[in-house]
């Protein structure tokens, strides 16, 4: 008898008798067995997710609309605040009215998709094996015919699944919308804390990790607040830990300005770095002088010459997405392949 057959929708009651509910093979619906009842179980969850992929598709489409149409009319493309292009000499106070509109709007929808994957962890991941631990129901199900590993690759593979659907539409609709509505005019450029957390490949790593921490720290822990708490906390401190180490994924381009020349980058590119550089091409950092009494002889007796920059140019953009997102994965395949071993040394 298969283990559907005596769990209900909760994994913790009987079972309906109905085949088609049951996941029996003579049963209407896609899914059989485990994978049928892991979706049953949390379809609450999978059915708010829809939600939020729906309520979060057409945000953007309204957005992208009525946001495209005001730098249309206004002709405003590529233009900011402190604008290095001629053409957008005299709109400042256009793109500062464009700003106050849609700000808001876009701040929304990346900080959705910044956090999407802590929200995925705490509430689904975290309970998902947490709970079974915690009420027990798991060791009806290993009594049956089913095994371990095979429990886990259920309870796991049709979450992951769900969520890697749900995270790439959210994904492509916002890249779709930012196309139009990104960087410059709006002030939200693709290096900042929400922008680069919303944009490509990174919300889609970063909620199948969340998943992945989730269940591993389920199966440790097997209490299913505190399973929350961990999770979330490991989130907030991986998510952090990896913005640290964003500027260094990919070697930076340094450029290099005149004693007389302004020192001043792109309006996207992104700076990390800034110093002065000497006739030899060497670079001393920002802060050489500042302790001494005389800053122009300081800088005199370094020879230094001018200013130069450290940055990412606006191309680097998605090179240090896949590299960052790439790392991302291999961590969530590293805390997946150590849940299995768990799940196999304490049940197999």
């Amino acid at each position: 008898m298969t283990t559907t057959a005596h769990l209900g929708a909760n994994g913790s009651g009987p079972a309906a008798s109905d085949p088609d509910e049951a996941g029996e093979p003579g049963g209407r619906g896609p899914l059989r067995g485990l994978a049928w009842l892991v979706w049953r179980q949390h379809r609450l969850f999978f059915g708010l997710l829809l939600a939020v992929v729906v309520g979060g598709a057409v945000w953007c489409a309204v957005l992208r609309s009525r946001a495209g149409g005001f730098i249309a009319s206004h002709h405003i493309e590529g233009c900011s605040m402190i604008s290095l292009v001629p053409r957008c000499d005299g709109t400042q106070e256009v793109v500062t009215e464009f700003r106050s509109t849609y700000g808001q709007p876009l701040q929304l929808a990346e900080m959705g998709l910044m956090l999407l994957p802590v929200l995925i962890g705490v509430f689904l991941a975290a309970p998902l094996i947490a709970r079974e631990m915690e009420a027990g129901t798991h060791k009806l199900v290993l009594s049956q015919s089913v095994g371990p590993l095979r429990w886990l690759a259920a309870k796991t593979a049709v979450p992951a699944l769900v969520v890697l659907a749900a995270t790439t539409v959210l994904s492509v609709v916002f890249a779709w919308m930012w196309a139009v509505v990104g960087d410059e005019v709006s002030g939200a450029y693709w290096y900042s804390l929400l922008g680069f957390a919303a944009l490509g490949p990174v919300p889609v790593a970063y909620s199948l990790l969340a998943l992945a921490v989730g269940v591993l720290a389920g199966l440790l822990l097997r209490r299913t607040v505190l399973t929350m708490g961990v999770t979330l906390g490991a989130m907030v401190a991986l998510q952090g830990g990896l913005k640290l180490l964003r500027p260094y994924l990919m070697p930076v381009v340094s450029t290099e300005f005149g004693p007389k020349e302004s020192a001043q980058l792109p309006d996207n590119a992104w700076g990390v770095g800034q110093g002065y550089h000497t006739r030899s091409g060497a670079h001393l950092p920002d802060t050489v002088c500042q302790s001494t009494g005389s800053y122009e002889g300081c800088l005199r007796s370094h020879d230094a010459v001018g200013r130069y920059m450290d940055s990412h140019p606006a191309s680097h953009h998605w090179p240090l997405a896949w590299i960052e997102s790439g790392i991302v994965l291999a961590l969530t395949a590293v805390l997946t392949v150590i849940a299995f071993r768990v799940m196999r040394r304490r049940y197999g």
